[in-house]
C-alpha cells in the first residue's frame, strides 16, 4: 500500500466531526479502495475540548485554519467552516496557491467565486472537489461531471433545501400556517435561528448556481437567478393545491433558452403525478434531462452529519485514486458566459389567489385585466358568499408571459373589491 494521503480540516462542527467519525469507522474499507489509507494530520477548530467521539490526541490544531494550507505533511484541505468570504475564502486560497487539493462543503462561496477559483486551482494543477455543497449525500456533483457527462442537458431542476420542504409538507399534512411550522422546525434543529437563507430561497439559489454551471458547461452565475422564498405561502394556498391536483415545493430550476440560461427559484404548482411532488420531509431530490438519456431523478437526505460526511469523503477518496477533474466539468478557460434569461421572459402557468368584496362586476373586472394582457384563464374557484367579509377566488391560466401576467396582477391589486395584494404561485408541469 502506497503512502496515505494526508488532509487538514477546518471546521469540526456538525459536518467536520461527522467526517472524522466516518474515517474512523470505515478506514480500513476506505483504504482497500483506494489503495492508500486517508490520514488526517491537523485540524482547525474553535472547542477543543468539544467532544467529537473521535479520539484526537495525534492531531495537530491550529487556532487560525489558514495555517494548515502552509503544513508541508498536508495533501489536502478539507473547508468545512462555511460563509462566501473570511477564513473560509482565506484557508482556500492559500491552500490553492500552496499546491493543496481543496475539499470542501461550502456552496455559498462557491455559488460567488466558483469560476475564480477554479482558474486559480488549474493553473497550480490542484482540484476543488465540492460533492457535498449540494444535496448532502445525494452524488449529483458526480452524476452531472460523469455519470451524464455525453449528454447535452436540457434542463435541471429540484427541491435544494431540506428546511422548506420540511416547512412545506408539514403545512399541507397539519393544515397549519407558516409561521408556526417554521418556528416548530426551529424547535427540531431543522431550522436555524435565523432561518432567513432557507426559507426566503438563498441556501437553494447557490445550489442551483453550482449545478447550472455543471450542466450548461458556464460560469457560475448566482447574480442571475430569479430568487423567491416561500414565506408567503399560506395554508389556504397549499390546500387549494390539492384541490387543483398539485403539491407546493419550492424548486430550483434551470434551463437553456435560445442560448440564455434561465435559473430561478420559487415555489411551484406541481402535479401530484410528478415523482418529485412526493419527496416529502426534509428529502432532497434533483432531476436532471440530457437528450440521450432523458429524465433522472436521484434523492436522498439533504443535510446532516452522515450524508454530507459521506460526500467529503467520497471526494476525498477521488483524490486518494488520483481521480481529479476540472471543478465544473470543463477546463476553466472554456466555461462560457451566458447571458441570464430575464424573469419577465419566463412563460409557464400561474395559479392566483384573490380576496375579494362578492359585489356584481367584480369578477368582470378581473377578467378584463387579464383579457387586456393576453392572459387565458383555464379555470376559476369560488367559496361562499360574505356580504361583509372577503372571499377567496383562485384562477388558474393557461402558458403566458410573466410581464403580462405581472402588469395584470398589478392592475387587479388596484380594484375596490380587491382587499390584499394577489397570491401568485407559478405552475410547473416539469414535463420532458
Amino acid at each position: 500500500m502506497t503512502e496515505p494521503l494526508r488532509i487538514a480540516i477546518a471546521g469540526l462542527g456538525t459536518v467536520g466531526g461527522g467526517t472524522l467519525r466516518l474515517l474512523a469507522t470505515h478506514g480500513a474499507q476506505i483504504a482497500a479502495r483506494c489503495g492508500r489509507p486517508i490520514s488526517v494530520v491537523a485540524v482547525s477548530a474553535r472547542d477543543r475540548k468539544r467532544d467529537r467521539g473521535v479520539d484526537l490526541s495525534g492531531v495537530v490544531w491550529h487556532d487560525n485554519p489558514v495555517e494548515l494550507a502552509g503544513r508541508k505533511d498536508i495533501d489536502a484541505v478539507v473547508e468545512l467552516i462555511g460563509g462566501s468570504d473570511g477564513p473560509a475564502k482565506a484557508l482556500i486560497d492559500a491552500a490553492i496557491a500552496a499546491g493543496k487539493h481543496v475539499v470542501t462543503a461550502n456552496k455559498a462561496l462557491l455559488a460567488l467565486h466558483g469560476s475564480t477559483l477554479a482558474a486559480t486551482a488549474e493553473t497550480k494543477g490542484v482540484t476543488i472537489a465540492y460533492e457535498a455543497a449540494v444535496a448532502g449525500g445525494i452524488p449529483i456533483i458526480k452524476t452531472l461531471r460523469e455519470g451524464l457527462a455525453g449528454n447535452a442537458i436540457r434542463r435541471v431542476y429540484g427541491i435544494l433545501n431540506g428546511t422548506c420542504n420540511y416547512i412545506l409538507t408539514t403545512m399541507r399534512e397539519t393544515g397549519r400556517e407558516f409561521g408556526d411550522v417554521l418556528a416548530e422546525a426551529q424547535k427540531l434543529g431543522y431550522a436555524e435561528a435565523d432561518p432567513s437563507f432557507d426559507i426566503d430561497g438563498i441556501d437553494a439559489a447557490h445550489k442551483l448556481a453550482i449545478l447550472t454551471s455543471l450542466a450548461f458547461g458556464c460560469r457560475v452565475n448566482f447574480a442571475g437567478i430569479h430568487v423567491e422564498g416561500i414565506r408567503n405561502v399560506s395554508a389556504v394556498d397549499i390546500a387549494y393545491a390539492s384541490e387543483l391536483g398539485y403539491r407546493i415545493k419550492l424548486l430550483g430550476i434551470a434551463s437553456l433558452a435560445n442560448g440564455a440560461v434561465e435559473q430561478r427559484v420559487h415555489a411551484c404548482m406541481v402535479p401530484v403525478g410528478r415523482p418529485i411532488a412526493h419527496i416529502e420531509g426534509v428529502f432532497n431530490a434533483v432531476v436532471t434531462d440530457g437528450d440521450f438519456v432523458g429524465q433522472n431523478m436521484v434523492e436522498g437526505r439533504g443535510a446532516g452529519a452522515g450524508p454530507t460526511a459521506s460526500a467529503v469523503v467520497a471526494d476525498l477518496m477521488d483524490i486518494a485514486r488520483g481521480q481529479t477533474l476540472p471543478a465544473f466539468g470543463l477546463p476553466a478557460s472554456d466555461l462560457v458566459d451566458r447571458p441570464a434569461h430575464p424573469m419577465q421572459r419566463h412563460r409557464g402557468a400561474y395559479y392566483v389567489r384573490l380576496m375579494v368584496h362578492d359585489r356584481p362586476g367584480v369578477i368582470a373586472d378581473v377578467a378584463a385585466a387579464l383579457r387586456d394582457e393576453n392572459v387565458s384563464m383555464e379555470a376559476m374557484l369560488q367559496r361562499g358568499r360574505a356580504s361583509a367579509e372577503a372571499v377567496p377566488v383562485v384562477i388558474t391560466t393557461h402558458e403566458t408571459e410573466e410581464a403580462g401576467m405581472t402588469r395584470a396582477l398589478a392592475r387587479i391589486a388596484k380594484l375596490a373589491a380587491v382587499t390584499e395584494p394577489p397570491h401568485m404561485i407559478r405552475i410547473e408541469p416539469l414535463q420532458g
